[in-house]
């Protein structure tokens, strides 16, 4: 599965790639607009490779004890937090990345930054749940842009790409398919995770666990697997 969505990414890359080639010559639109579905699916198929935040997701609905809607909305958070750095870093501070697809999406300083959020977002769902604290409003949104800062590598690309070729609103247009295709994955898998949450919870309080104290426990342990896969991002 993981080869067939390396090279499907592969194949599409090349696609863009000419598109914006053809659109840096005659500045045809519609051209451009017509392939764009393509970039929905490229999103989507990047997404579903190892990364980009999708253990850090399911954690979080696991343990932020918020509706599908908020869970979705910090979903979409950080898929354009994800994608809309790479274009920033593309336009503005490309001297920061290595203009190479292995090491595009490079950016020490917002990884580490990113890391370290999440280490304190884990932390406040782990203090939550001991000392009975309610949801904070807008925090599933800010622990989606913390978990986004780690920029998007092929967005990079086809931002650099692009800009080489004096069309840079060619890669940003394909960046904003690029969201859409990464957030309809990372929705996906809120909502799974909000899912798993509230049967864990139906499971245990079945088992004559107190509600209270079931939801606490959840709560915990998500925290923890948040602390435990940002810290190990940290770590050497």
């Amino acid at each position: 599965m993981l080869e067939f969505l390396v090279q499907l990414q592969g194949s599409i890359r090349s696609a863009f790639s000419g598109n914006i080639e053809a659109f840096a010559a005659n500045h045809d639109w519609l051209a451009l607009l017509a392939v764009l579905p393509l970039g929905i699916v490229f999103g989507a198929a990047h997404a579903l490779t190892p990364g980009h935040g999708k253990s850090v997701l399911a954690a979080y609905a696991v343990g932020s004890d918020l509706s599908r809607l908020k869970v979705m909305l910090t979903a979409v958070a950080l898929a354009v937090t994800h994608i809309s750095m790479a274009v920033l870093l593309a336009v503005v501070t490309n001297t920061i990345v290595t203009r190479t697809i292995v090491g595009a999406g490079q950016a020490p300083a917002l990884e580490l930054i990113s890391r370290v959020l999440l280490v304190g977002v884990g932390l406040w769902l782990v203090l939550r749940a001991l000392l009975g604290r309610p949801h904070t409003h807008g925090e599933g949104v800010m622990a989606g842009i913390a978990a986004g800062l780690v920029p998007c590598p092929l967005t990079l690309f086809l931002m650099f790409f692009a800009t080489s070729q004096g069309v840079p609103e060619a890669g940003l247009t394909f960046a904003v398919a690029m969201v859409l295709g990464v957030g309809i994955v990372l929705t996906g898998v809120a909502v799974a995770s909000v899912w798993a949450r509230q049967h864990v919870v139906r499971l245990l309080e079945g088992r004559g666990m107190a509600l209270p104290m079931v939801i606490r426990v959840v709560d915990v342990l998500a925290g923890v697997a948040l602390l435990v896969l940002a810290a190990g991002q940290i770590l050497p």
